[in-house]
């Protein structure tokens, strides 16, 4: 399994998301931005935009997969999307909503077998990296979580993919960030209730390579 997860944006080392490529010429990437669907058409494109921007940057070549187009299809039809790809975008937001999409879409299930088989790299910031843990329980004091009923009628979706058997608490002690205050205050109540995580500052990325795991 190879991750690249980032408290916020790249992090301070891009670099290491490339190496966990398998190739030089693996550079089509699907960026999923679904965690910005409560947002206005107009401020999500522009969040679209800024991912393109920067993985560009990297020599990739980024591709949206809005997985809402996938709702209510069969979920073969977004595994053979995904399929497709040697790596996956994952930008913040809010992580219930990004969540939601997850699984009414299927990419949920797609994307855990096929890290499972390790057959690409998944990568992302802040809520593309929260909804990889067992359960998004506390992390309702900063993103909202009735977003996914505003926007899609349904209730919210608590359970995470369950891919990292902790939660990742992004912008942790990261004064610059607005949310930092609050994430600061959940990792410092997650540890006091022990429930496992791992904190990262912005800046910070925890990057998983097979059996090897390590924040940068």
């Amino acid at each position: 399994m190879r991750l690249f997860l980032s408290s916020f944006r790249m992090g301070d080392r891009p670099d290491r998301l490339l190496t966990l490529l398998p190739s030089p010429s693996v550079t089509a990437v699907a960026v999923i931005a679904n965690a910005l669907d409560a947002q206005p058409e107009e401020e999500r494109r522009a969040g679209v935009q800024n991912e393109f921007e920067a993985l560009s940057a990297l020599g990739l070549r980024p591709v949206e997969v809005d997985l809402r187009r996938y709702f209510d299809r069969p979920a073969a039809d977004v595994a053979e999307e995904l399929a497709g790809f040697g790596l996956v975008w994952a930008r913040g937001g809010n992580a219930f909503v990004l969540r939601y999409a997850l699984a009414r879409s299927g990419a949920d299930a797609a994307l855990t077998d096929l890290l499972g088989r390790d057959a690409l790299v998944y990568a992302g910031y802040s809520a593309g990296g929260c909804v990889l843990a067992p359960s998004l329980r506390g992390l309702e004091a900063c993103d909202d979580p009735h977003a996914v009923t505003r926007v899609h009628g349904d209730p919210p979706i608590w359970d995470g993919l369950g891919v990292l058997d902790h939660v990742l608490v992004p912008h942790v002690d990261s004064p610059r960030h607005p949310e930092s205050e609050v994430l600061t205050a959940v990792a410092a109540r997650y540890r006091d209730e022990g429930v496992p995580h791992r904190p990262l500052r912005d800046g910070q990325v925890l990057v998983v390579d097979g059996p090897e795991s390590r924040v940068h």
